[in-house]
């Protein structure tokens, strides 16, 4: 069955006694912000294309308050964050480290114009680590909207809280990220989808709220680990196809392009920048398809897209190809498609279904997953809202 999700306020509590266990204080300030689910636009975000994202009901809630100490003092209640889960540092002396969930927490707190004061805080998550569900973005938004509470982000917009994000994830977790993540996290709207123009940087609200169909997103439980070579391998590889055709990204190539230099590429190039390509078609055509309630149509171009990252990209892995395989052979009791989410080799799935067959459909997909010697971990997620500073 699907797994009930934390209620933020429970997360909240949970901090807050943390707090004044740890700290021997209350806490004055808070913050959350969510996770995201791509429902399709995968890899597309760093070559200027189009994502659509929503944020998740999952969270990451900070609370704590500012010190004279010059020192931060900071403790994670995160399950499956990596040792130790008590850490310090000097806000004016920041380098990456370990251990690495602070890295998100530091990388903000450099990315701040002016001096930022110390600061004592916890922080807790229901947002799975390595799920391909973005904790690190839902981690460092939920920084920020902390760090402005303590007067040290100046005065900003959306899009500057947006980039700053991303920085810190390039230069503190070095991964080189597109602005998906950190956007739908701070700009997620309950009841909607969010189509992102990553050129522009600007979304467009899609509506989701019809409730005969829901949004299952379903954890394969294989951890994904994105900061080793296969993604900044694949976003190189994507840069060097753009100067081959001459333009600024693949965001302004077509396939007649592709098909016109396929000579001069190798086939492992001519098969990534092909997925670029195809997938930021899909993403624009499946918006459309579902502010229409073309679920079909869409279910169709989710499917397209998963087959595209598995072969074209190269970023799926069994345990995601099962899943998705499981969800579709449930197409005629109500499954409409499925593709992996987030930067892949491990994570999630995101299905849409019909409301009326979601349980049977998880039943089946467990039991035929379980038979592979994995198991897997189910939500029934609605769009929710972005992050937001919270009222102790």
């Amino acid at each position: 069955m699907a797994q009930p999700i934390p209620k933020a306020e429970d997360l909240l509590a949970k901090a807050v006694e943390a707090f004044e266990k740890r700290f021997g204080a209350k806490p004055t300030i808070a913050a959350k912000a969510p996770g995201r689910v791509n429902l399709i636009g995968e890899h597309t975000d760093y070559n200027d294309g189009f994502v659509f994202p929503m944020a998740l009901p999952m969270v990451t809630v900070i609370v704590g308050s500012q010190t004279s100490s010059g020192t931060c003092r900071v403790e994670t209640l995160t399950d499956n964050a990596d040792e130790p889960l008590y850490t310090e540092f000097v806000p004016s002396n920041l380098s990456p480290g370990k251990p690495k969930w602070c890295n998100y927490v530091k990388g903000v707190v450099a990315q701040m114009p002016g001096d930022v004061p110390s600061f004592d805080a916890v922080i807790t998550s229901s947002v799975p680590i390595g799920g391909g569900v973005s904790s690190s973005a839902s981690l460092e938004v939920a920084t920020h909207t902390f760090l402005e509470q303590l007067g040290a982000a100046g005065e900003f917009s959306d899009v500057d809280k947006i980039l700053r994000c991303q920085k810190a994830e390039h230069t503190f977790a070095n991964m080189p990220c597109g602005i998906m993540d950190q956007f739908i996290s701070v700009k997620g709207k309950a009841g909607h989808a969010v189509l992102i123009d990553c050129r522009s940087q600007e979304g467009r609200l899609v509506p989701m709220s019809d409730p005969n169909v829901v949004v299952l997103v379903t954890n394969s439980n294989v951890k994904h680990e994105l900061t080793g070579s296969e993604y900044p391998t694949r976003r190189r590889q994507c840069e060097e196809a753009a100067k081959l055709f001459g333009v600024p990204s693949l965001r302004d190539a077509s396939e007649k392009d592709l098909e016109a230099k396929k000579d001069a590429m190798s086939e492992e190039d001519y098969k990534r920048v092909r997925h670029v390509i195809t997938e930021i078609k899909r993403t624009d055509e499946a918006a459309s398809a579902l502010s229409s309630g073309e679920y079909t149509t869409f279910g169709d171009l989710m499917l397209a897209s998963h087959i595209s990252l598995r072969d074209d990209y190269e970023v799926s892995c069994k345990e995601l190809d099962q899943l998705v395989d499981f969800a579709m052979e449930m197409k005629a009791e109500g499954v409409f498609g499925s593709r992996m989410t987030g930067g892949g080799f491990g994570g999630c799935t995101v299905t849409l279904v019909k409301a009326s067959a979601v349980d049977k459909v998880i039943e089946h997909i467990a039991a035929k997953y379980s038979a592979g010697g994995n198991t897997a971990t189910f939500y029934v997620c609605p769009p929710s809202d972005g992050s937001c500073k919270v009222t102790l």
